[in-house]
């Protein structure tokens, strides 16, 4: 099987996916815009082949780099990055190729969170109330409707970048005076924690692998405030969270991918749909579930690709935590401090790229315990200020 694994040196965890693919007999074709000789040996030697491409925006090198490999290897089986940024660019690449996976049709419904909405009510699930902000009158009589504050994102859009929230007539006006040409979309602000039901789905739409993800607070907040966070894997899922999620699988049409689905725990219990991704979380996400059900989530991938089933299932015999701190503040430990005082707890650390370390921290505390409380204390003593 041949497999063209989409900028594999980033996010520096991901090279493990093309390792595991290796390991389970997958040719792997790497293609992306880094120096051969800057990417990690790991990673070189899982490669078969490696395309360089001067920019990986230009679409035109990106097709002559599959029409290369094609050539080399014959007929590609897939294509992925695991990044939100390279969806469209795949799923042109997909058609041209006739490569299986998401194709361009599917791109508005996983792209937009005006078409997510659809979906969303089409499955009887409940969701934030949105208006696009194409007619300034539309807008506001929507915001008439819902009342302050409102909540502005890009209707196309990873994480926080450029959200943040209107909270009355003056704000409105300078957001409808000032909007660029990326489309936005306004919801009513909700009251709620964000909790997620995330997974990964067989070629047949069944949900193989599932976890879930509770923060400290929301991404929008971190961002624009610009605070700390730290989010845990839960080790149940929510009776409804599972509901809703394994719905919205069938009704996204999710196939052989990862997953991660958003939702507001609202203050009556239940629960509102906020967006889907068809991707695996960020950060040390993937990592963090590993280390929670002491397996490899790069190799059931793999497995999964390549053999079409996984070897293991879930048991979550443990919480996990991300733990991220800033490089503006001053913390009242220092790295070896924290080190020594919390040993085995935890399990991994590192510095984060600055690509994310608006929403997630400059550098990156995972934990682990059977007793959330433990995390909870070793959470505040990381992130305790100076």
């Amino acid at each position: 099987m041949n497999v063209v694994f989409f900028s594999p040196h980033f996010p520096l965890n991901f090279y493990n996916f093309c390792v595991r693919l290796r390991e389970v007999g997958a040719t792997v074709l790497g293609i992306a815009d880094e120096q051969w000789d800057r990417l990690r040996p790991d990673l070189r030697a899982s490669l078969t082949e490696y395309y360089r491409v001067s920019d990986m925006e230009r679409y035109d090198e990106l097709l002559k780099g599959l029409g290369y490999l094609t050539f080399k290897h014959g007929k590609l089986d897939r294509l992925d990055s695991m990044s939100e940024h390279w969806l469209e660019a795949e799923a042109r690449l997909r058609e041209d190729f006739n490569i299986a996976g998401l194709r361009p049709a599917d791109m508005r419904r996983i792209k937009r969170k005006s078409e997510m909405k659809k979906v969303f009510e089409q499955t009887g699930i409940r969701a934030a109330r949105g208006q696009l902000a194409v007619d300034p009158a539309a807008v506001r009589a929507f915001v008439r409707r819902v009342g302050y504050p409102v909540v502005a994102k890009p209707d196309v859009g990873v994480g926080a970048a450029s959200t943040f929230k209107i909270n009355d007539e003056r704000q409105l006006d300078a957001f409808l005076a000032s909007r660029s040409q990326v489309e936005f979309i306004l919801e009513e602000f909700v009251e709620g924690s964000i909790v997620t039901y995330d997974g990964l789905a067989d070629r047949d739409g069944k949900v193989v692998f599932d976890a879930s993800l509770r923060y400290s607070r929301g991404i929008m907040e971190v961002v624009n405030e610009d605070t700390d966070i730290w989010y845990y894997t839960e080790r149940e899922i929510a009776p409804d969270l599972l509901a809703a999620g394994r719905a919205l699988v069938q009704s996204f049409g999710v196939r052989e991918r990862f997953f991660h689905f958003e939702f507001f725990r609202v203050p009556d219990g239940g629960l509102l749909a906020l967006e889907v991704n068809v991707r695996p979380p960020g950060g040390l996400t993937v990592d963090m579930w590993n280390y929670q059900n002491d397996m490899d989530l790069y190799r059931e991938w793999a497995n999964l690709v390549v053999r079409g089933r996984v070897e293991n299932a879930p048991t979550r015999p443990w919480y996990v935590a991300y733990v991220g701190r800033k490089a503006r503040y001053r913390y009242a430990l220092g790295l070896d401090e924290v080190l020594g005082t919390l040993g085995d707890l935890v399990v991994h650390h590192e510095r984060i790229n600055d690509v994310f370390s608006a929403a997630i921290g400059n550098y990156g505390f995972v934990l682990r315990a059977d007793e959330l409380g433990i995390l909870e204390e070793a959470a505040a003593l990381i992130q305790q200020k100076a």
